[in-house]
């Protein structure tokens, strides 16, 4: 699961500007936001880099500290 619907919700972004952004179709990144499909380690670097996250933001921990 990740968290980068949430992301850009928080900054203001749309799905479509990311979308640019990250060269990939509105359609791709609308999946990635709903949790249907998950972007490529590579992919989600890239995202990171354009929302100005640390990677790990952009993902749901799965385990409790």
């Amino acid at each position: 699961m990740n968290r980068i619907k949430e992301i850009l919700k928080k900054q203001g972004r749309s799905q479509i500007w990311l979308a640019e952004q990250i060269g990939k179709s509105y359609v791709v990144v609308t999946n990635y936001c709903n949790n249907k499909s998950q972007p490529s380690i590579p992919t989600l670097k890239k995202i990171a880099k354009v929302l100005d996250v640390d990677i790990r933001e952009l993902l749901e921990p799965t385990k409790n500290n």
